[in-house]
Protein backbone atom coordinates (compact mmCIF):
# COMPACT_ATOMS: atom_id res chain seq x y z
CA UNK A 1 0.00 0.00 0.00
CA UNK A 2 0.99 3.65 -0.32
CA UNK A 3 2.54 5.28 2.77
CA UNK A 4 4.75 8.18 3.83
CA UNK A 5 7.61 6.87 5.97
CA UNK A 6 10.70 8.21 7.71
CA UNK A 7 13.65 5.83 7.34
CA UNK A 8 15.98 7.60 9.74
CA UNK A 9 17.48 9.77 7.03
CA UNK A 10 14.62 11.38 5.13
CA UNK A 11 10.87 11.08 4.50
CA UNK A 12 9.93 8.81 1.61
CA UNK A 13 6.70 8.13 -0.27
CA UNK A 14 6.49 4.37 -0.89
CA UNK A 15 3.93 2.19 -2.64
CA UNK A 16 4.89 -1.22 -1.26
CA UNK A 17 4.42 -0.79 2.48
CA UNK A 18 2.70 -3.86 4.02
CA UNK A 19 -0.99 -3.42 4.78
CA UNK A 20 -1.47 -3.54 8.57
CA UNK A 21 -3.47 -6.24 10.30
CA UNK A 22 -5.28 -5.18 13.47
CA UNK A 23 -4.32 -7.02 16.64
CA UNK A 24 -6.98 -8.02 19.17
CA UNK A 25 -8.88 -4.94 20.28
CA UNK A 26 -7.65 -2.85 17.36
CA UNK A 27 -9.32 -1.32 14.33
CA UNK A 28 -8.01 -0.86 10.81
CA UNK A 29 -8.83 2.63 9.61
CA UNK A 30 -8.89 4.22 6.16
CA UNK A 31 -8.01 7.91 6.51
CA UNK A 32 -10.11 10.54 4.75
CA UNK A 33 -8.04 13.57 5.76
CA UNK A 34 -4.64 13.79 7.43
CA UNK A 35 -2.95 16.86 8.90
CA UNK A 36 0.77 17.58 8.76
CA UNK A 37 2.01 18.75 12.16
CA UNK A 38 5.17 20.50 13.36
CA UNK A 39 5.94 17.27 15.20
CA UNK A 40 6.08 15.42 11.86
CA UNK A 41 8.64 17.94 10.65
CA UNK A 42 10.72 17.51 13.82
CA UNK A 43 10.54 13.70 13.56
CA UNK A 44 12.22 14.01 10.18
CA UNK A 45 15.05 15.89 11.91
CA UNK A 46 15.61 13.09 14.43
CA UNK A 47 13.10 13.90 17.18
CA UNK A 48 12.23 10.79 19.26
CA UNK A 49 14.44 8.61 17.05
CA UNK A 50 11.31 7.53 15.19
CA UNK A 51 11.31 5.16 12.21
CA UNK A 52 8.20 4.14 10.30
CA UNK A 53 4.98 5.60 8.93
CA UNK A 54 4.51 9.23 9.92
CA UNK A 55 1.32 11.03 10.92
CA UNK A 56 -1.02 11.31 13.90
CA UNK A 57 -3.73 13.81 12.89
CA UNK A 58 -6.60 12.16 11.01
CA UNK A 59 -10.25 11.57 10.43
CA UNK A 60 -11.10 8.24 8.85
CA UNK A 61 -13.48 5.33 8.45
CA UNK A 62 -13.17 2.06 10.34
CA UNK A 63 -12.92 -0.83 7.87
CA UNK A 64 -12.13 -3.79 10.13
CA UNK A 65 -12.05 -4.64 13.84
CA UNK A 66 -10.31 -7.54 15.53
CA UNK A 67 -12.50 -8.28 18.53
CA UNK A 68 -16.02 -7.84 19.83
CA UNK A 69 -16.57 -4.26 18.72
CA UNK A 70 -17.15 -4.95 15.02
CA UNK A 71 -20.78 -3.82 14.98
CA UNK A 72 -20.00 -0.75 17.04
CA UNK A 73 -17.21 0.59 14.86
CA UNK A 74 -17.10 -0.80 11.31
CA UNK A 75 -18.26 1.87 8.88
CA UNK A 76 -18.06 4.66 11.45
CA UNK A 77 -16.24 7.91 10.80
CA UNK A 78 -13.76 8.45 13.64
CA UNK A 79 -10.89 10.41 15.09
CA UNK A 80 -8.52 8.84 17.60
CA UNK A 81 -6.32 9.72 20.55
CA UNK A 82 -2.70 9.00 19.79
CA UNK A 83 -1.40 7.34 22.99
CA UNK A 84 -1.84 3.56 22.99
CA UNK A 85 -1.53 2.40 26.59
CA UNK A 86 -1.06 -0.75 28.64
CA UNK A 87 -3.74 -0.02 31.25
CA UNK A 88 -1.66 -1.77 33.92
CA UNK A 89 1.23 0.50 34.94
CA UNK A 90 1.18 2.98 37.81
CA UNK A 91 0.47 5.90 35.46
CA UNK A 92 -2.51 4.16 33.86
CA UNK A 93 -3.91 3.14 37.25
CA UNK A 94 -3.51 6.71 38.48
CA UNK A 95 -5.61 8.01 35.57
CA UNK A 96 -2.61 9.40 33.69
CA UNK A 97 -2.95 7.18 30.66
CA UNK A 98 -1.26 9.70 28.35
CA UNK A 99 1.88 9.08 30.42
CA UNK A 100 1.69 5.28 30.36
CA UNK A 101 5.13 3.78 31.01
CA UNK A 102 4.75 1.35 28.10
CA UNK A 103 2.79 3.46 25.65
CA UNK A 104 3.25 3.61 21.93
CA UNK A 105 2.27 6.82 20.16
CA UNK A 106 0.68 6.94 16.73
CA UNK A 107 3.28 8.01 14.19
CA UNK A 108 5.63 9.27 16.94
CA UNK A 109 6.92 6.42 19.09
CA UNK A 110 6.83 2.68 18.46
CA UNK A 111 3.74 2.64 16.23
CA UNK A 112 3.18 3.33 12.54
CA UNK A 113 1.15 6.46 11.92
CA UNK A 114 -1.77 7.50 9.75
CA UNK A 115 0.02 8.76 6.63
CA UNK A 116 -0.93 5.61 4.73
CA UNK A 117 -3.86 4.09 2.89
CA UNK A 118 -4.73 2.31 6.14
CA UNK A 119 -3.41 2.04 9.70
CA UNK A 120 -4.39 0.52 13.03
CA UNK A 121 -5.37 1.95 16.40
CA UNK A 122 -6.98 0.39 19.50
CA UNK A 123 -10.75 0.74 19.54
CA UNK A 124 -10.51 2.27 23.02
CA UNK A 125 -8.77 5.24 21.36
CA UNK A 126 -11.56 5.89 18.88
CA UNK A 127 -14.20 8.61 19.08
CA UNK A 128 -17.07 8.79 16.60
CA UNK A 129 -17.34 12.07 14.70
CA UNK A 130 -20.80 13.70 14.72
CA UNK A 131 -22.38 14.04 11.28
CA UNK A 132 -22.46 17.84 11.51
CA UNK A 133 -18.65 18.03 11.65
CA UNK A 134 -17.21 17.59 8.16
CA UNK A 135 -13.84 16.02 7.38
CA UNK A 136 -12.00 19.32 6.97
CA UNK A 137 -12.95 20.32 10.50
CA UNK A 138 -12.67 16.90 12.11
CA UNK A 139 -9.02 16.50 11.08
CA UNK A 140 -8.19 19.38 13.46
CA UNK A 141 -9.47 17.47 16.50
CA UNK A 142 -6.04 16.39 17.77
CA UNK A 143 -4.29 19.79 17.62
CA UNK A 144 -7.37 21.56 18.94
CA UNK A 145 -7.47 19.12 21.85
CA UNK A 146 -3.84 20.04 22.56
CA UNK A 147 -4.91 23.68 22.77
CA UNK A 148 -7.77 22.74 25.12
CA UNK A 149 -5.33 20.94 27.41
CA UNK A 150 -3.95 24.31 28.53
CA UNK A 151 -7.31 25.15 30.09
CA UNK A 152 -7.10 22.00 32.19
CA UNK A 153 -3.67 22.94 33.48
CA UNK A 154 -4.25 26.56 34.43
CA UNK A 155 -6.24 28.18 37.21
CA UNK A 156 -7.55 31.50 35.92
CA UNK A 157 -7.95 34.12 38.63
CA UNK A 158 -9.12 37.69 38.12
CA UNK A 159 -8.66 38.83 34.54
CA UNK A 160 -5.07 37.87 33.70
CA UNK A 161 -2.98 39.13 30.81
CA UNK A 162 -2.17 36.19 28.53
CA UNK A 163 0.19 36.15 25.55
CA UNK A 164 0.19 33.30 23.05
CA UNK A 165 3.64 33.41 21.51
CA UNK A 166 3.92 32.08 17.95
CA UNK A 167 1.54 32.52 15.01
CA UNK A 168 1.77 29.01 13.53
CA UNK A 169 -1.09 26.52 13.37
CA UNK A 170 -1.03 25.64 17.08
CA UNK A 171 -0.61 29.25 18.19
CA UNK A 172 -3.61 30.31 16.12
CA UNK A 173 -5.70 27.53 17.67
CA UNK A 174 -4.51 28.33 21.20
CA UNK A 175 -5.30 32.02 20.73
CA UNK A 176 -8.87 31.20 19.76
CA UNK A 177 -9.34 28.82 22.69
CA UNK A 178 -7.72 31.13 25.24
CA UNK A 179 -9.73 34.13 24.04
CA UNK A 180 -12.88 32.45 25.39
CA UNK A 181 -11.53 32.81 28.94
CA UNK A 182 -12.15 35.72 31.29
CA UNK A 183 -8.78 37.14 30.35
CA UNK A 184 -7.04 39.71 28.17
CA UNK A 185 -5.51 37.59 25.42
CA UNK A 186 -3.20 38.55 22.58
CA UNK A 187 -1.30 36.62 19.92
CA UNK A 188 2.28 37.71 19.24
CA UNK A 189 4.09 36.52 16.12
CA UNK A 190 6.33 37.41 13.21
CA UNK A 191 4.05 37.03 10.19
CA UNK A 192 1.54 39.81 9.40
CA UNK A 193 -0.42 37.59 7.00
CA UNK A 194 -1.02 35.03 9.76
CA UNK A 195 -1.79 37.58 12.44
CA UNK A 196 -4.37 39.11 10.08
CA UNK A 197 -6.59 36.08 10.73
CA UNK A 198 -7.08 37.39 14.25
CA UNK A 199 -9.08 40.31 12.85
CA UNK A 200 -12.02 38.08 11.96
CA UNK A 201 -11.87 36.34 15.34
CA UNK A 202 -11.66 39.53 17.40
CA UNK A 203 -8.37 38.42 18.96
CA UNK A 204 -5.78 41.05 19.83
CA UNK A 205 -2.48 40.61 18.00
CA UNK A 206 0.93 42.23 17.70
CA UNK A 207 4.15 41.72 15.80
CA UNK A 208 6.96 40.54 18.06
CA UNK A 209 9.19 43.44 16.99
CA UNK A 210 6.52 45.88 18.15
CA UNK A 211 6.14 44.38 21.62
CA UNK A 212 8.09 45.62 24.60
CA UNK A 213 9.44 42.68 26.62
CA UNK A 214 8.64 44.29 29.96
CA UNK A 215 7.89 41.21 32.05
CA UNK A 216 4.24 42.13 32.56
CA UNK A 217 2.28 39.10 31.34
CA UNK A 218 0.60 36.78 33.84
CA UNK A 219 0.75 33.80 31.47
CA UNK A 220 2.78 33.18 28.30
CA UNK A 221 2.01 30.18 26.10
CA UNK A 222 4.99 29.24 23.92
CA UNK A 223 3.80 27.89 20.56
CA UNK A 224 6.77 29.11 18.56
CA UNK A 225 8.09 25.71 17.55
CA UNK A 226 11.54 27.07 18.39
CA UNK A 227 13.47 26.75 21.63
CA UNK A 228 14.20 30.46 21.36
CA UNK A 229 10.57 30.94 22.33
CA UNK A 230 11.40 30.02 25.92
CA UNK A 231 13.92 32.86 26.18
CA UNK A 232 11.37 35.30 24.80
CA UNK A 233 8.66 33.98 27.11
CA UNK A 234 10.91 34.47 30.15
CA UNK A 235 11.33 38.13 29.19
CA UNK A 236 7.57 38.60 28.77
CA UNK A 237 6.21 36.94 31.90
CA UNK A 238 5.94 38.76 35.22
CA UNK A 239 7.56 37.53 38.44
CA UNK A 240 5.61 34.52 39.75
CA UNK A 241 3.89 34.25 36.41
CA UNK A 242 3.46 31.08 34.36
CA UNK A 243 4.95 29.83 31.10
CA UNK A 244 3.15 27.03 29.26
CA UNK A 245 5.42 25.15 26.84
CA UNK A 246 3.83 23.57 23.78
CA UNK A 247 7.09 23.42 21.78
CA UNK A 248 9.14 20.30 21.04
CA UNK A 249 12.40 20.52 19.10
CA UNK A 250 14.57 17.71 17.76
CA UNK A 251 17.90 17.14 19.56
CA UNK A 252 20.86 18.84 17.96
CA UNK A 253 18.78 21.58 16.34
CA UNK A 254 19.82 25.22 16.83
CA UNK A 255 18.29 26.65 19.96
CA UNK A 256 17.43 23.28 21.45
CA UNK A 257 15.79 23.68 24.89
CA UNK A 258 18.40 24.16 27.60
CA UNK A 259 21.28 24.61 25.16
CA UNK A 260 22.79 28.02 25.77
CA UNK A 261 19.62 29.38 27.39
CA UNK A 262 19.98 31.30 30.64
CA UNK A 263 17.40 29.69 32.93
CA UNK A 264 18.26 31.85 35.94
CA UNK A 265 15.18 34.11 35.42
CA UNK A 266 13.02 31.10 36.29
CA UNK A 267 14.64 31.02 39.72
CA UNK A 268 15.07 34.73 40.28
CA UNK A 269 11.50 35.58 39.28
CA UNK A 270 9.96 32.38 40.69
CA UNK A 271 8.33 31.56 37.35
CA UNK A 272 6.30 28.38 36.95
CA UNK A 273 6.98 26.38 33.77
CA UNK A 274 4.25 23.96 32.69
CA UNK A 275 4.72 21.39 29.95
CA UNK A 276 1.55 20.80 27.96
CA UNK A 277 0.90 17.98 25.50
CA UNK A 278 -2.16 15.97 24.45
CA UNK A 279 -5.66 17.07 25.34
CA UNK A 280 -9.37 16.15 25.53
CA UNK A 281 -10.92 15.06 22.23
CA UNK A 282 -14.57 15.36 23.36
CA UNK A 283 -14.04 19.03 24.24
CA UNK A 284 -12.32 19.68 20.92
CA UNK A 285 -15.15 18.03 18.98
CA UNK A 286 -17.67 20.10 20.94
CA UNK A 287 -15.86 23.30 19.94
CA UNK A 288 -15.73 22.21 16.31
CA UNK A 289 -19.44 21.39 16.37
CA UNK A 290 -20.35 24.70 17.96
CA UNK A 291 -18.44 26.75 15.42
CA UNK A 292 -16.67 28.67 18.20
CA UNK A 293 -13.27 27.89 16.68
CA UNK A 294 -12.42 28.61 13.06
CA UNK A 295 -10.14 25.94 11.60
CA UNK A 296 -10.98 26.22 7.91
CA UNK A 297 -9.11 29.51 7.63
CA UNK A 298 -5.94 27.70 8.69
CA UNK A 299 -5.88 25.38 5.66
CA UNK A 300 -3.11 26.59 3.34
CA UNK A 301 -2.65 23.63 0.99
CA UNK A 302 -4.29 20.33 0.09
CA UNK A 303 -2.03 17.62 -1.25
CA UNK A 304 -2.19 13.94 -2.05
CA UNK A 305 -0.52 11.27 0.06
CA UNK A 306 1.68 10.47 -2.95
CA UNK A 307 3.10 14.00 -2.60
CA UNK A 308 3.70 13.61 1.12
CA UNK A 309 7.42 14.40 0.98
CA UNK A 310 6.69 17.81 -0.50
CA UNK A 311 3.91 18.26 2.08
CA UNK A 312 6.43 17.78 4.89
CA UNK A 313 8.80 20.27 3.27
CA UNK A 314 6.03 22.81 2.70
CA UNK A 315 4.89 22.51 6.29
CA UNK A 316 8.42 23.05 7.56
CA UNK A 317 9.10 26.16 5.52
CA UNK A 318 6.89 28.37 7.66
CA UNK A 319 6.22 31.74 6.08
CA UNK A 320 2.61 32.08 4.99
CA UNK A 321 1.93 28.33 5.13
CA UNK A 322 -0.19 27.38 8.13
CA UNK A 323 -1.78 23.95 7.72
CA UNK A 324 -1.15 21.36 5.03
CA UNK A 325 -3.78 18.64 4.65
CA UNK A 326 -3.21 15.30 2.96
CA UNK A 327 -5.81 13.22 1.17
CA UNK A 328 -5.40 9.53 0.17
Amino acid sequence: MRALIFDGQQPKAVTNHPEPKPAAGEARIRPLRMGVCATDVELCKGYMGFRGVLGHEFVGVVEEVAGRDTRKWVGKRVVGTINCVCGKCDMCKAGLREHCRDRTVLGIAGRDGCFAQSFTLPTQNLIAVPDEIDDDRAVFTEPLAAACQILRQLTIEGRPFITVLGDGRLGLLCAQVMSQLNATVRLVGKHPEKLALCEKWGVKHRLLDDVGLRGDQDIVVDCTGSANGLSTAMRMVRPRGKIVLKTTVAPGQPGQPGAGIDLSPLVINEIQVIGSRCGPFPEALALLGSGKVDVLSLISRRMKLADGVEAIKASGRGGSTIKVLLEP
